[in-house]
């Protein structure tokens, strides 16, 4: 087994499945190179895939009726998206999804993997308990933009970068403007929030440059 194929298998939504399913599943994994800007698919496509980011970015997104663009997800190395699509009913996409820098995707087979899930119930069980895990988690991000202020949700998400680029100086993987649209803040309350965790010594910023200077004094700035 080379060193992608033992990444790609750690992953949750692999991690369960034996050396026998891996082979039977191998003819319906698929890899994708994508350009920065290149678009995957369009929310409300069917969806006969959902996805592995191998390296790079894909940025997930919807358009309001006035055209503005509300970033839901930035997915990076080691993350998936469109696992949702496994289990609706008909199967469509629910958001957009644009390469956000060049991306590599493998791209697993919806109607190959739900039959392995059928085959195998001990599978099943192993991939469904850690599908509650992340709903859990993303019950915990949902708190944390409704009922936190701006500044610890800025924080939160810059601790979330230190965390998945390294450290101690991280860069910005998106335009401030659409970061704020993540986060669900207006672009001069990003701005007023990055000023107030530089005047706090937590971080210091240039252009796309953020560095981290007091790690600690950043994450009681994010309430975790």
């Amino acid at each position: 087994m080379d060193r992608d194929e033992q990444s790609l298998r750690k992953h949750y939504l692999l991690a369960a499945i034996t050396d026998a399913q891996w082979r039977a599943l191998s003819p319906y994994l698929h890899s994708h190179h994508l350009r920065a800007g290149q678009s995957l698919f369009s929310q409300g496509d069917r969806a006969n895939a959902f996805y592995i980011v191998v390296n790079g970015a894909m940025k997930l997104f919807r358009v309001s009726p006035q055209g503005t663009e509300k970033i839901m997800r930035l997915v990076r190395g080691g993350q998936s998206f469109a696992e949702s699509v496994l289990f609706s009913d008909p199967p469509r996409y629910p958001v957009h999804a644009q390469a956000a820098e060049d991306t590599q995707l493998l791209a697993i087979e919806r109607d190959a993997y739900l039959q392995l899930l059928r085959e195998s119930f001990d599978t099943c069980r192993a991939v469904m308990a850690q599908m509650t895990q992340r709903i859990y988690a993303h019950w915990n991000e949902i708190e944390a933009l409704s009922l936190h202020g701006a500044v610890p949700r800025v924080a939160r998400y810059l601790l979330e970068q230190l965390a998945s680029q390294g450290g101690p100086t991280v860069r910005l993987p998106l335009p401030k403007v659409q970061i704020a649209a993540q986060l669900g803040l207006a672009p001069e309350t990003l701005s007023r929030a990055l000023r107030k965790l530089t005047d706090g010594r937590a971080i210091s910023v240039r252009g796309a440059a953020v560095q981290m200077r007091d790690e600690e004094t950043l994450r009681r700035a994010s309430l975790i």
